[in-house]
Formats: structure tokens, sequence, C-alpha cells
């Protein structure tokens, strides 16, 4: 999703997309603090944040990677 999409979603679609996003990203293993950052950048790809944990890159660098 890009962030002009998700500009325009009703505000209780786009609270719910966050705590979704959320939700995966700390499942996926990101700390409390990089799992909100990223959950907030909608622009940020869920199957390449859960990818880089899968694969082993440490999650500091995953973030920075991504963001």
């Amino acid at each position: 999703m890009t962030a002009a999409e998700f500009e325009v979603l009703h505000e209780d679609e786009a609270e719910r997309i966050i705590r979704w996003r959320f939700e995966v990203l700390s499942d996926a293993g990101y700390n409390w603090d990089e799992a909100l950052q990223l959950a907030a950048h909608v622009e940020a790809d869920l199957h390449i944040a859960t990818g880089l944990l899968n694969r082993g890159c440490p999650s500091g660098t995953a973030l920075r990677i991504l963001l």
C-alpha cells in the first residue's frame, strides 16, 4: 500500500490496518518499538520485513533497510 492510498482510507480502516501490520511484525520477531515504527510506515513491505528476519537478519538492521 502506498502512503497516498493510505491517506484516503476512513480512520477506522486505517487504524485496523496499522494494528494488523503491528501484529504481523511483532509475531515475526520485531520488538514493540520496531514493529510500531514499521507498522506506521505503510509503504514498508511486510513480506520483505518478515523475510529479512526469517533469513537471519537482525531486526535493527532490517529496520534500517526498510526505512
